[in-house]
C-alpha cells in the first residue's frame, strides 16, 4: 500500500488539473473559454462579413473618415459601450466597464489609401474623391484597414457576449490617419491616456499579405521602423537646355544628389543596423529645352534605431547642402515632416509571450508562427511610447493554394498597398475574431 499511494496521489492530481470540457488551460490554470468564443464567432460570421464587404466598398482617405467613424460608433453602442467622438479629429473611443480588473485597450486604424482599386471584386470599391492636394484620387483599402475593423467590431462582440468569463474594462478605439502617422498621435494630444481609463495592455492586428489565412504571425521586441518623410527642394539657375554654360542645372544635381544618398547606408550606417533612403519621387522642369529653376525629391527613411534615425536626417542634409555647394548652386532647402513620423514598433516581450503562448494552445502551436521584423511603419507603436506595453500581431489573409502556388512559381504576391490585394474575407475575419478575443480574455480573465 505505500508503494501504490503515491501514484494514485499523482494519478488524482493529474485528473483534477485536466479540464473536463477538452478546453486548453491557460498557465493561471484557468481554460480560455475556447469554444464559447467560437460558436460566438460562427454566430456573427454572417454578418461581419456583410460588413466588410460594406468597409471595402467605401473607403475613406485620412483625416476625412466621418461615416467610417460614424459607422464603428453605433456598433459600440448598439454593445452597451460608451463612446466618444472626435478624439484626435475623426477618432472614436469606446469603454465598457466590467467590474474591477486590468484595462485593456484594443485599437482599429480606419483610413484607406489614395489607390484606385484594380481587384475585380464585386464588392470592390468605386469611390472617387479629392486628396488634400485637390488631385482627384481612386481610393482603396489596400493595407487591410477594412479587416482590421470588422475583427475589432467582431471581437467587440465577442467580448460583450462572454462577459461573465472576465473582469475589467474594455477601451476600444477607432483611430484615423494611421496612414500618414498622425492618427495615434492625434489621439494622445487629445488626452486618450487621461479623459479615459488608461490602458494596462494595448492590442491590436494587422494583415500580412503573404501569410495564408487561418494563421497568425509575431514579432517579439523590434517588430517594425521608424518611418520619415524628406522633402528636398533643390535650387538651381533656369534657363535654355541649349545654353547650359548660362545656368546651374538643378536636373543634374538632384541626380547627384539621389545617388551620393546611397553612401548614407552603404557607407555610413553599421550593417547590422538596418535602415534605407529611398528617393521615390522626382519632378522638375516642364518641357524638353528648358533647364528649370527647381527640382523636388519626396524621400522615405527607415531605420531601427533613433541613433540611426538622428544620423540619416543629419546626412541627408549635409549631402545635400555639399552637393549644391559644389555645383555652385543655391543651397537646398531639406524639410522632414515630423507630423508624418512614425516611431518604431516594440512590442513589449512579456506581453507578447503571455498573449502568444495563450493563442498557441487555443489556436494550435502550427497556426501561431514567429515572423521577422520588417521596415514597414505602425503608429500603433506611440502607446508603447506612452508607456503602456502593446502587442501587435499579424493576421494571415491570402487562400493557402495562392500562397503555396507563389511559392512554387517565384512570382511574388500582391503587396499591401497593392491595387491587387484583397484579403479572403471568410477564414480571415474567423481568425482575426478569435484570436483578439481569445488575447483580450487572456488579459483580463477572471
Amino acid at each position: 500500500m505505500p508503494r501504490i499511494f503515491p501514484v494514485l496521489v499523482a494519478c488524482a492530481c493529474w485528473f483534477v488539473a485536466w479540464p473536463l470540457s477538452g478546453e486548453t488551460p491557460v498557465h493561471k490554470g484557468k481554460p480560455l473559454p475556447v469554444e464559447a468564443v467560437n460558436q460566438r464567432v460562427e454566430a456573427e460570421a454572417g454578418s461581419l462579413e456583410e460588413l466588410y464587404r460594406h468597409l471595402h466598398a467605401n473607403p475613406e482617405l485620412s483625416l476625412v473618415e466621418f461615416k467610417t467613424a460614424s459607422r464603428l460608433s453605433k456598433e459600440l453602442q448598439t454593445l452597451g459601450f460608451e463612446v466618444t467622438g472626435k478624439v484626435g479629429a475623426t477618432g472614436i473611443v469606446g469603454v465598457f466597464r466590467n467590474g474591477k480588473g486590468p484595462t485593456v485597450l484594443v485599437r482599429t486604424d480606419m483610413d484607406a489609401l489614395p489607390i484606385t482599386e484594380q481587384t475585380g471584386l464585386p464588392y470592390a470599391s468605386k469611390v472617387r474623391t479629392r486628396d488634400k492636394k485637390g488631385n482627384e484620387v481612386g481610393v482603396m483599402h489596400a493595407c487591410g484597414h477594412d479587416m482590421h475593423m470588422t475583427c475589432w467590431v467582431g471581437a467587440a462582440r465577442v467580448l460583450v457576449a462572454l462577459k461573465e468569463y472576465w473582469k475589467g474594462t474594455l477601451v476600444f478605439i477607432g483611430q484615423p490617419a494611421e496612414e500618414i502617422g498622425t492618427g495615434a498621435r492625434l489621439m494622445l494630444e487629445a488626452g486618450l491616456f487621461t479623459r479615459f481609463p488608461k490602458p494596462d495592455y494595448c492590442l491590436a492586428l494587422h494583415c500580412d499579405a503573404t501569410r495564408p489565412s487561418g494563421t497568425v504571425g509575431y514579432t517579439e521586441g523590434l517588430a517594425l521602423a521608424n518611418v520619415d518623410t524628406v522633402d528636398i527642394v533643390v535650387k538651381g539657375r533656369g534657363g535654355h537646355g541649349a545654353a547650359p554654360h548660362t545656368t546651374v542645372d538643378p536636373v543634374v544635381l538632384a541626380a547627384r544628389i539621389v545617388l551620393d544618398l546611397q553612401t548614407l547606408v552603404s557607407r555610413e550606417i553599421d550593417p547590422i543596423d538596418p535602415a534605407v533612403v529611398t528617393v521615390g519621387s522626382i519632378h522638375g522642369g516642364t518641357k524638353h529645352n528648358i533647364i528649370p529653376d527647381e527640382v523636388r525629391l519626396q524621400l522615405t527613411v527607415r531605420s531601427t534605431k533613433d541613433s540611426v534615425r538622428a544620423h540619416l536626417l543629419a546626412g541627408i542634409k549635409r549631402i545635400a547642402e555639399a552637393c549644391a555647394k559644389g555645383a555652385n548652386a543655391p543651397p537646398p532647402v531639406v524639410t522632414v515632416d515630423e507630423s508624418e513620423f512614425t516611431p518604431a514598433l516594440y512590442n513589449d516581450p512579456a506581453l507578447t509571450r503571455r498573449v502568444v503562448a495563450a493563442l498557441q494552445r487555443s489556436l494550435g502551436a502550427d497556426r501561431v508562427n514567429q515572423r521577422p521584423a520588417v521596415l514597414g511603419g505602425e503608429d500603433f507603436s506611440r502607446y508603447g511610447r506612452a508607456g503602456v506595453p502593446v502587442f501587435l500581431y499579424w493576421l494571415g489573409t491570402v487562400d493557402p493554394k495562392a500562397v503555396e502556388a507563389a511559392e512554387k512559381s517565384g512570382k511574388p504576391l500582391p503587396s499591401l498597398h497593392s491595387d491587387r490585394y484583397a484579403p479572403v474575407p471568410g477564414t480571415t475575419i474567423r481568425t482575426g475574431v478569435t484570436s483578439m478575443s481569445l488575447s483580450a480574455l487572456e488579459l483580463l480573465a477572471r
